[in-house]
């Protein structure tokens, strides 16, 4: 990781939001923040810690102590201006995540979009939040539950998704009556300052919403900070493995969303022209950089004689370019020139260990950005099980190819992937989509569906090592992770006045 000293430039420097005013970090080391389309350094993102960290968090909990007390109904009504503010503002928020992450300005409106449908859900607290009730459940007894919040919650967001993961977080966490601490990455912290001044407007009492700045040692602060309740990660399996442990080990309630292959199948029976189409969306989507992404294709019998030619065909004509200005780029850059690199290198394994590379995006450049962190749609085709092409996350444009026999031999590779994200099924056969929806190894499957990824009212159930955790983001299960229920039993004790005869003594 390459740092720069504090300096006063020309790029944004970014600051920390904390008691509801956005101030100086205490970091001595800051990272530039990249243009991903031209190379040009935009920001500057403090390197924070233990300090950064104890400031937010003492903030959200004093914060806490009186939001805790605000009616659900008007902890919602918070959330409904939010969602106006976000609907006004989705333009110039789509083009920061553009500018700042290299998405296509059609995937980025859709990425805010998909977030802006978290804060709907989270808008329907007051009956999300109600508890149950059973009367009489013995003699004379009944019983309730209700829900109360938990306090501090942390959330640790990932590059790929500078919008949307966040608000999978914070919009119901709040709702719920908790306090909000936010560790954007430091390769796109832009889109969660611009959200922040939105929610801000909204009128949000000072430090319910705080943000820092930082890498490891950031983390890892948040991590031991006594009064930090819970926290939310999405990110590379190594370091949600690592935030789970820790963060458990210090008391904290975690859901720690990894890494992931997903598997696409195709069946012979298969629409052949969809089928080319989703696989491509699906894999070259976003540059590939999504946890979502179809990064295995698993043809089954002739089908990789179906498909192949035009899949070939379709890909070599995408065209790769800037997302930062007026061009319409099918695919954009990748975040930084190293994870170009890295992916570079990761094609050039899979051609050393013998798979074919059918279409090859290497030495993709773009003329009117020779600096950009460019890298064109790959397909590596009849790779292996064993290949690191097929066993590793690549995060980015690559689709590999590897053709079985039969479905059982597709959902046999399923069961050697040490991930278990999402999985889809081409086919027009419905006794094949229902052995693999039942028997794949996967949290999230797709009949025909190209990204199953769960909308906002479901939740994001990823299996294996692509999750470390119980209760999942999104849906109902994240009103259960950001709650904790008081059950309470109640008996009155009969008097022996006149006064208090039962008052169903001879009814009917």
């Amino acid at each position: 990781m390459t740092t720069v000293q504090y300096s006063r430039s020309s790029a944004q420097l970014c600051k920390c939001l904390v008691n509801g005013t956005w101030q100086e970090s205490h970091a001595k080391e800051h990272l530039p923040v990249h243009n991903p389309s031209t190379g040009e350094v935009i920001a500057q993102v403090p390197l924070g810690g233990a300090e950064d960290v104890d400031r937010a968090v003492r903030s959200a909990h004093a914060a806490y102590l009186e939001w805790r007390e605000v009616p659900v109904v008007e902890r919602a009504r918070f959330m409904f201006r939010f969602r106006e503010l976000l609907e006004k503002h989705s333009d110039d928020l789509a083009r920061t995540v553009s500018r700042e992450h290299g998405k296509t300005l059609a995937e980025a409106k859709a990425s805010v979009q998909r977030g802006i449908e978290v804060v709907e859900f989270a808008c329907g607290i007051p009956s999300l939040f109600a508890g149950e009730t059973i009367e009489n459940v013995a003699t004379d007894v009944d019983c309730e539950t209700v829900r109360h919040p938990i306090g501090v919650c942390v959330g640790i967001v990932p590059f790929n998704f500078p919008a949307m993961v966040p608000l999978w977080m914070y919009p119901v966490a709040i709702t719920c009556g908790n306090s909000f601490v936010l560790k954007p990455s430091e390769k796109v912290p832009l889109t969660s300052i611009k959200m922040a001044e939105l929610l801000l407007e909204t009128g949000l009492p000072k430090g319910v919403f705080n943000i820092v700045h930082g890498a490891r040692d950031c983390v890892d602060a948040l991590l031991a900070h006594p009064q930090v309740k819970a926290i939310s990660f999405v990110g590379s399996t190594a370091v949600a493995k690592h935030i789970y442990t820790v963060g458990c080990a210090n008391g904290k309630r975690v859901q720690a969303n990894g890494g992931a292959k997903n598997h696409i199948i195709i069946m012979p029976d298969a629409d052949p022209d969809l089928t080319v189409q989703a696989l491509k969306a699906s894999a070259f989507g976003c540059a590939g950089e999504r946890c979502m992404a179809g990064s295995l294709a698993v043809t089954v019998g002739e089908a990789a004689d179906l498909i192949m030619p035009t899949l070939v065909s379709a890909t070599n004509k995408m065209k790769v370019g800037r997302t930062d200005g007026d061009e319409s780029p099918d695919m954009g850059p990748l975040i930084s020139g190293e994870h170009r690199d890295r992916v570079r290198a990761l094609i050039t394994q899979g051609e050393k260990d013998g798979a074919e590379i059918s279409v090859d995006g290497r030495n993709v450049s773009v003329d009117s950005a020779p600096n950009g962190f460019f890298l064109g749609p790959t397909i590596i085709d009849k790779a292996k099980p064993a290949m690191s092409v097929v066993k590793e996350e690549i995060f980015g444009p690559v689709l590999s190819v590897v053709r079985v026999k039969t479905i059982a031999e597709a959902i046999q590779l399923g069961d050697q992937c040490e991930f278990g994200n999402g999985a889809v099924l081409y086919t027009s056969s419905g006794s094949a989509a229902r052995e693999f929806k039942r028997y794949f190894n996967a949290g999230m499957i797709g009949i025909n569906v190209g990204v199953p990824a769960p909308m906002a009212w479901f939740p994001f159930t990823g299996w294996n090592s692509s999750f470390f955790g119980d209760l999942h983001m999104q849906g109902k299960e994240s009103i259960q992770f950001y709650t904790q229920q008081k059950m309470t039993m109640t008996r009155w004790f009969k008097s022996a006045s006149q006064f208090h005869d039962p008052i169903w003594k001879g009814k009917k």
